[in-house]
């Protein structure tokens, strides 16, 4: 007999979820929802027991979930003990398989992240994407997945993301309906509630692996050539400014905390991010992290406010998450006043596009400076420009690396060092062929390297030089 014949047969009058899809959709219905329906992911045939169980603990426990007295084990077993004795009130007919299934799940309901509880955990999971309470979607290898799992209801959802917001100090209500926050182990999340998000709660999280990648993992991954890490790993010891440039999701922060693995232990690092996600290594580091508005709109902390600070606290090197707004300025005066060797992302399609957005940021700032001036700033403030993208195979690759050489005229002139070959082709499993090569071009910063004892082997500029896969 089915759980669902068991449970009518235990209460004829209860209601038990079937979302079994039409088997004869509209004529009307697009091909889209037709597929969407014919590969519709089956109902939870507990969906409604663990509902009433779940009511039901939350009324039995009430504050105490949330009792900062008693630690995380003793808060499991103390829900554990109280949840076993709500399913005894149920009296219905299960086997141990499926009691033990509903506990579980419960258990992450009540204490953990819910239907994404799993995928959290799951190593090769990389995003994690809910667009409603039964639409859960996972990146796997650069590629998205639809998932099995559901939320029991809107309210389920609501109270996951108020339970990842409020361990950061954050918030999220009518008032403020969107939120950046964080994980502990430093996944980002970003939360949408209605009225913003129109079909109810939106959450993504950006997971970060167990383990901060190094340089060889993203050699390894074929994110980087051996060539291209023995470049800009003397950039970074030589005290070079180098900006990481990319779209969303290229990977941009994983790269930078990499090159951050360059920077000699005896140096002060100051980080200024808005949720703070680096995993710096060095013993000497100071972590720095934005601050919304309060309820009453005051006590907000942004990303210029801590650059600022962070000039006043004798650092070697700061180190700014993202770039996205007036704190550009600051930046870029800090990097021009001796704080050498500074470290930043940035949103952009290419090198070029990430000085016009910088510019464009700085003009934010609401300084009233020629455009000019602005430019001469960035070619003189920044050194490297690396750049990340995601291909279509869902690989994250480097495809260029540019020196900004300085002004001509009124342009900033940009050389190429190093170039992504798509001329390679694509092999048998869809993945492209090619890697980042040099140009053959010799950056002028060569000569700076020297002079501070850090020597670069000729052949990283030239074609023999280059990893061959």
């Amino acid at each position: 007999m089915s759980l669902r014949d068991r449970l009518r047969q235990s209460d004829p009058t209860a209601e038990v979820e079937d979302h079994t899809p039409d088997p004869e959709p509209s004529r009307l219905t697009t091909l889209r929802e037709q597929t969407a329906t014919a590969t519709a992911m089956p109902a939870d045939p507990f969906a409604a027991i663990k509902r009433r169980a779940q009511d039901a603990l939350f009324a039995r426990l009430g504050s105490r979930l949330y009792d900062s007295s008693m630690d995380e084990h003793q808060l499991d077993a103390y829900v554990l003990q109280e949840l076993s004795k709500v399913i005894d009130q149920e009296q219905v007919p299960l086997t141990p398989a499926e009691r033990a299934r509903i506990v579980a799940g419960l258990m992450d309901d009540v204490l953990g992240y819910g239907a994404i509880e799993k995928h959290l955990a799951d190593p090769e999971v990389t995003e994690v994407m809910v667009n409603s309470l039964d639409a859960i979607f996972v990146e796997r290898n650069g590629r998205l997945y639809r998932t099995q799992e559901r939320y029991l209801s809107d309210d389920h959802l609501r109270q996951v993301i108020e339970r990842i917001v409020s361990r950061v100090g954050r918030r999220i209500d009518e008032s403020s309906p969107m939120v950046d926050a964080r994980l502990p182990d430093g996944s980002r999340v970003n939360a949408v509630i209605p009225p913003l998000a129109v079909d109810g709660p939106v959450l993504t999280i950006r997971k970060f692996s167990q383990r901060a990648l190094t340089l060889p993992d993203l050699v390894g991954l074929d994110t980087v050539t051996p060539t291209l890490v023995e470049l800009i790993g003397a950039c970074v010891e030589g005290r070079l400014n180098i900006l990481v440039s990319g779209g969303t999701g290229t990977g941009k922060t994983t790269l930078l905390n990499a090159l951050s693995s360059c920077i000699p232990d005896d140096e002060r690092l100051v980080t200024v991010e808005d949720a703070a996600e680096l995993r710096l290594s060095q013993p000497h580091v100071i972590r720095l992290e934005s601050r919304p508005p309060n309820i009453e709109g005051r006590g907000e902390v942004t990303i210029r406010d801590l650059v600022r600070n962070a000039l006043r606290m004798r650092p070697d090197r700061i180190i700014v998450g993202e770039v996205r707004g007036a704190e550009a300025l600051d930046m870029l005066q800090a990097m021009n006043t001796g704080h050498e060797g500074s470290l930043s992302t940035l949103h952009a399609n290419s090198p070029r596009d990430a000085l016009s957005r910088l510019e464009t940021m700085t003009l934010m700032a609401g300084v009233e400076l020629p455009v000019r001036a602005v430019r001469e700033q960035a070619a003189s403030a920044i050194d490297v420009i690396v750049h990340i993208s995601r291909l279509r195979d869902g690989s994250r690759r480097v495809t260029q690396m540019v020196e900004v050489a300085g002004m001509e005229g009124d342009t900033i002139t940009l050389t190429d060092l190093f170039s992504f070959d798509f001329g390679a082709g694509i092999d048998a499993d869809g993945r492209f062929r090619g890697t980042a090569v040099p140009t053959g071009l010799r950056p002028r910063f060569l000569q700076r390297l020297t002079d501070q004892g850090i020597s670069v082997p000729d052949s990283v500029f030239t074609s023999a030089g280059a990893y061959d896969r």
